[in-house]
């Protein structure tokens, strides 16, 4: 329980830049007594302001017209209870058990925090009592394999890594490394690319066909990591890398830099891609599970 609290503290410390956007105009609309179009119109700012993007609050504010709201505290836990239906169809929970080795392939564009999230990851899935191994599939960049073999030290989770190559290559090694070793997860990096680069989004589709070959069913997930300071573009980047790949889920980082974490809201309404972990610092514990309620707690306070 003690640390379901601390992580609710540190989810709330997280999100205080994107609370504060939210809140700050519309703070005092809480302790109204009245309820009146002009507060539904400072609403509807202040939600576009912490980046929940036009579709989604026009969605949140039809909901809470409808219900005839009397005073701002009966506002405040409507706005609540619809954040809660916009996000809770994203939750979705990680389950590795369907498979052995279970392949998590892992894409996003340069500096969205993947490497440091697959090393947070590695670290969660440890903490299930699952074994990990790490596949090095940025091969264009020295420093993202030497970044993750550190976190794989760190952790003491052994990682397949070659200087150049073929990234295919490199992930039908791991996979082979990760059976002769009774291994239970493999998570693969993949280089940063931008979805308008064609060839190396050709390239990242040809990492997942190895996986197939490699084993049947693999990569059992798909994950964007996405820098939640990109705001509305990491809309755009959801749909470029799902057309590619077929994500099957999201990871959003860097939540605790950032005043657009309202990104989450825009996501549900106009590509519910699941969102399995959320991160909101640098220690190596700061990934956890995306829990909807949780979320609309710290952001909305």
């Amino acid at each position: 329980m003690v640390a379901a609290l601390s992580w609710a503290a540190r989810l709330k410390a997280g999100l205080a830049r994107t609370r504060e956007v939210l809140n700050t105009p519309v703070s005092e609309l809480f302790s109204r007594r009245r309820i009146d179009e002009s507060a539904y119109e400072e609403l509807e700012t202040a939600l576009l302001q912490a980046d929940c993007g036009v579709a989604a609050t026009q969605a949140v504010l039809a909901s809470l017209r409808k219900q005839k709201l009397e005073d701002g505290a009966a506002l405040k836990g409507a706005l609540k209870k619809a954040l809660l239906d916009l996000l809770q169809p994203l939750e979705r929970s990680l389950d590795v058990s369907a498979a052995k080795p279970f392949v998590i392939m892992i894409a996003g564009v340069n500096g969205s925090g993947k490497t440091t999230s697959i090393g947070k990851l590695a670290k969660w899935l440890q903490g299930q009592g699952k074994s990990v191994l790490l596949a090095a599939g940025d091969t264009f960049r020295a420093a993202a394999r030497e970044q993750l073999v550190v976190w794989g030290e760190r952790n003491g989770v052994p990682v397949v890594a070659q200087a150049g190559g073929d990234p295919g290559a490199v992930v039908f090694d791991a996979l082979g490394a990760a059976r002769a070793r009774g291994v239970d997860t493999v998570i693969a990096d993949t280089a940063g690319r931008l979805p308008t680069q064609l060839h190396l989004m050709e390239e990242i589709r040809k990492v997942k066909r190895v996986a197939a070959k490699a084993q049947a069913g693999a990569p059992h997930e798909v994950l964007l990591v996405l820098d939640a300071n990109t705001g509305q573009n990491a809309l755009a980047q959801v749909r470029a890398f799902d057309e590619a790949l077929g994500l099957t889920g999201l990871v959003l980082t860097k939540l605790d830099g950032t005043a657009k974490g309202g990104v989450v809201c825009a996501i549900a309404r106009e590509k519910p891609v699941p969102i399995l972990f959320v991160g909101v610092g640098e220690q190596i514990d700061d990934l956890r599970p995306f829990v909807a309620r949780d979320f609309v707690e710290a952001l909305v306070g």
